[in-house]
C-alpha cells in the first residue's frame, strides 16, 4: 500500500503510515473517525483530516473501499477482502456476504438496461432472522 502511494506521487509520512497500519490491523469495518481514534492512542499528533485525506488517496488507488451500512457513517475496509454486506435495520447486525451474491441481479440489470452496478458501495438493508421473528 505504501508503495502504491509513493508511485502515485503521494508523500509517505509517518501519519500516513499510521493510517495504513491501522487499516491493516483492523479486523472489522471501521469508520474514519474510529481509525483516527485508534491512531490517536499511539500517535496523538496525527490529525483527523490526515486520516480522511489518506483514506481518499487509498480509495483512488483502489486499495481501500468504503461502504454505507444503512443510515450510519461510511465504513472502510481493504479491497483484498471485497464482499457484499447486509445490515439489519432492527439491531444493526452486519453480515458479510459472498462477493457474488448479487451476480444474477447485476447480470440482468446490465443485460436489460445496460446499467453496470457497483454492489459494494451500499449494503442490503433488511432484518436479521432474530429481528424478523419479533415483527
Amino acid at each position: 500500500m505504501l508503495e502504491g502511494l509513493r508511485a502515485a506521487g503521494v508523500r509517505v509520512t509517518a501519519a500516513r503510515r499510521a493510517v495504513v497500519h491501522a487499516l491493516v490491523d483492523a479486523d472489522d469495518h471501521v469508520t474514519a473517525d474510529e481509525l483516527a481514534e485508534r491512531i490517536a492512542d499511539r500517535q496523538p499528533d496525527v490529525h483527523r483530516s490526515t486520516v480522511y485525506r489518506t483514506l481518499d488517496a487509498l480509495e483512488r488507488l483502489g486499495v481501500v473501499t468504503h461502504v454505507h451500512l444503512g443510515h450510519g457513517r461510511a465504513v472502510y475496509h481493504l479491497t483484498d477482502r471485497m464482499h457484499q454486506h447486509a445490515v439489519c435495520e432492527g439491531c444493526g447486525l452486519v453480515v458479510e456476504l459472498g462477493d457474488d451474491v448479487l451476480g444474477e441481479v447485476q447480470a440482468r440489470l446490465e443485460r436489460e438496461t445496460g446499467f453496470v452496478v457497483d454492489p459494494h458501495h451500499f449494503a442490503l438493508v433488511g432484518r436479521c432472522r432474530h429481528c424478523a421473528q419479533r415483527v
